[in-house]
């Protein structure tokens, strides 16, 4: 059994490895547990001639030396994964860094323990030559087999969110057998199933059940569990002497010190500040199953005989596990203003930088502008993109009494729930498509809740997340014949109220079908033709600012619209791209108005993307807001999208009088304008308002 849990425990590992980010920040991630495992490993030869002597072994002293470097070095990744989620931190730039760190240093401490578990068979050098082929091979042939199996049972299951149970056990046989074939070849399994979790299709409803079914029953039942029965098999009445005693003090403090000096050290080089490598070297003390395995297999082996080394060390597993979990929780509550999330407006954000972003819909009806949204986000090929498409399902109020799903969303994988229905299936059915098709993995998410408190779930899971801007879909519909029909009142309610509680932007969509932009079609008709709509104000430079990551992507045509007062005609002609970036600083230092702020800012986007041709810029003049609507109304055809800001321009002009037929303030003069049946525009719109931290402050 303990072999079956090994097996289960480093396939999941590997399934839940973040392999984008990791690759990203592979140097750092490396050289935080490089610094933390080199020092351990220094300690724990030091220590090792004087844990011999005192534990009374007769075994190997390197082996001995090798556990202790485990026992010292060796951070659990599975438990760093768990507490950073039960904290809230695990989607932050440090828990993230934390968890890819304590998987490389897994990885470290799994290459040791494969040393001390060395084949006790006497093959000759060319069998073992042959035998490390096969390895190779039934581990290759595992990893394919797994795709076409995994693809196969996707294709096969359209109907449903997840696969079965005897699907599911069908993929974790071919695991299991090939991980029991290699234990008795005489090698260990360990990198193996590491190595196929790591490479097994992520997108689909293989990899989603796998994941929820996986994790449930390793954290709950097959951790739990395993720690217990070693909890069991320790005698702590060896810690009776002084020497023993001290023995025990040693190895915690060796492993506290080792930890905290090489990720401290590690974190100076990388000029990560004082608080954020504290808590790392917090959590790279954790430990967990490979200490545990270590000890065990060294004691079976017979690596060294001695019941006192493993007992005395396996109370300073336990004890040290118990220390640095509560403290860990104690400095991320005390620290949460450090720790928490910090919203990063459009406008100041690098289009290179990793977007998170969440789009929602009520049904399977905007779905696919949705997904063309998220595509086209995405920019550039190289930038990574953390998409969540969540589902928002009413709950009717007489069955709130009785219902908590919304508390254990995650652990429901049935298809045969009452909430949602067949949207359900039809929507993750468009998502598994997508992905299938651009290699983009979309995270999907229901919530099932009032319309009176929808709006705290999505708020409270983008700051979970930390999500860059939050995308809702409009309460109306397009009906066949173009128009817009109104929909439930509640959807509205809830789009005004996460207007008013979101911690980051949010945008409200107009959905006039926006094909889905992120497939991979080379033909001419996939190209959109994307307006920014710019009149001034932080919610139009928010708009300009996510316009940048549409205007990089292959299949999306952007054009800036600026809209100015006949007035400045003499004075603007065109955006002044010759004025110095630092002239530009001191203007908004002296004067600091809006409209000083707009010129910086449209200044560097024309320096950056318009004089190179990528984006395109166009210039209004107009009058009032007669000549607006004017004007609005001559593009109407001309586009795909449009993008625009919702307000914050003051009392403008250029928009005098919009106001008077204004129907959804929620969504702007422009926007409401722009959604109006009367103006046959047959282009999506999307209208943006930038995070104000008044709101935030407010709320709290």
């Amino acid at each position: 059994m303990a072999l079956y849990a090994r097996i289960i425990i480093m396939f999941l590992i590997g399934l839940e490895m973040d392999f984008p980010y990791i690759k990203r920040n592979l140097r750092v991630a490396s050289i935080i547990a490089g610094g933390s495992s080199f020092v351990c490993t220094i300690f724990a030869i030091a220590v090792t001639s004087f844990i011999y002597e005192e534990t009374g072994a007769h075994g190997s002293a390197v082996m001995m030396a090798l556990t202790v470097a485990v026992i010292l070095a060796n951070t659990a990744s599975p438990i760093v994964v768990r507490l950073a989620a039960e904290l809230k931190f695990a989607s932050s730039d440090i828990g993230r860094l934390a968890i890819s760190s304590s998987l490389i240093g897994d990885v470290y401490a799994v290459f040791l323990l494969i040393i001390i578990s060395r084949n006790k068979h006497k093959y000759d050098f060319f069998l073992w030559i042959m035998l490390g082929i096969v390895y190779f091979l039934i581990v290759v042939a595992v990893i394919v087999l797994n795709i076409y199996v995994a693809n196969w049972l996707n294709r096969r299951n359209r109907n449903q969110k997840y696969l079965k149970n005897t699907e599911i056990f069908g993929l974790l046989a071919i695991v299991i057998v090939a991980a029991t074939a290699l234990e008795t070849m005489g090698f260990s399994s360990i990198i193996a199933c590491l190595i196929i979790g790591s490479m097994f299709p992520r997108g689909g409803k293989a990899a989603r059940t796998l994941l929820i079914k996986l994790s449930y029953s390793v954290n709950n039942f097959i951790l739990p569990i395993y720690f217990g029965y070693s909890g069991f098999r320790a005698d702590v009445t060896f810690i009776n002497s002084f020497r023993n005693f001290a023995v025990v003090v040693i190895v915690i403090l060796l492993s506290i010190g080792g930890k905290i000096t090489g990720t401290l050290a590690a974190c100076v080089h990388l000029k990560i500040p004082l608080n954020e490598g504290v808590l790392l070297a917090f959590l790279m003390n954790l430990k967990g199953h490979v200490d545990l395995l270590t000890l065990t297999i060294g004691l079976e082996n017979k690596v060294m005989s001695s019941n006192t080394f493993y007992n005395l060390m396996l109370a300073a597993v336990v004890i040290n596990s118990l220390i640095w979990g509560p403290l860990i929780a104690f400095m991320v509550k005390r620290e949460s203003d450090i720790f928490g999330y910090r919203h990063i407006a459009f406008e100041s954000q690098n289009p290179e930088s990793e977007l998170r972003l969440i789009t929602c819909v009520h049904g399977p009806r905007s779905v696919a502008t949705m997904v063309g949204l998220i595509a086209a986000s995405k920019g550039p090929e190289n930038v990574s993109v953390s998409p969540y498409l969540m589902h928002l399902i009413e709950l009717p109020e007489k069955s709130k009494t009785n219902l908590m799903y919304h508390q254990k969303e995650e652990d429901e994988i049935s298809d045969d729930d009452d909430y949602g229905g067949n949207d359900v299936v039809e929507i993750n059915e468009a998502v598994d498509i997508f992905g299938a098709e651009s290699g983009l993995m979309i995270h999907q998410v229901k919530v099932v809740s009032p319309y009176a408190t929808m709006y705290a779930d999505v708020c409270d899971y983008a700051n979970e997340i930390r999500a860059s801007i939050i995308i809702l879909p409009f309460h109306k519909h397009q009906r066949i014949d173009g128009k817009l029909e109104s929909g439930k009142e509640g959807i509205r309610v809830t789009n005004q109220k996460v207007l008013r509680h979101a911690s980051c932007s949010v945008a409200i969509l107009i959905d006039r079908g926006l094909t889905a932009g992120g497939s991979h079609t080379s033909s001419s008709e996939s190209l959109h033709h994307v307006a920014t709509i710019f009149f001034g104000g932080p919610d139009d430079r928010e708009a300009l600012g996510f316009s940048r990551r549409l205007g990089m992507h292959h299949h999306v045509n952007l054009t800036i619209i600026r809209f100015l007062h006949t007035s400045e005609r003499r004075q603007t002609m065109g955006v002044n791209i010759a004025q110095n970036k630092e002239d530009v600083l001191m203007a908004i230092s002296d004067h600091e108005t809006e409209s000083n702020i707009d010129s910086a800012v449209l200044t560097d986007f024309y320096n950056r993307h318009v004089t190179t041709g990528q984006v395109g810029y166009v210039e209004k003049h107009v009058e009032n807001g007669a000549d607006t609507a004017s004007a609005l109304r001559d593009m109407a055809d001309m586009y795909s999208m449009f993008i625009v800001g919702k307000g914050g321009r003051d009392h403008s002009i250029l928009t005098t009088g919009m106001s008077d037929w204004e129907e959804c303030p929620e969504l702007g003069k422009v926007g409401d304008l722009l959604a109006s049946s009367d103006y046959n525009v047959s282009g999506s719109v999307l209208v943006i308002q930038q995070h104000r931290s008044s709101k935030n402050d407010n709320q709290q």
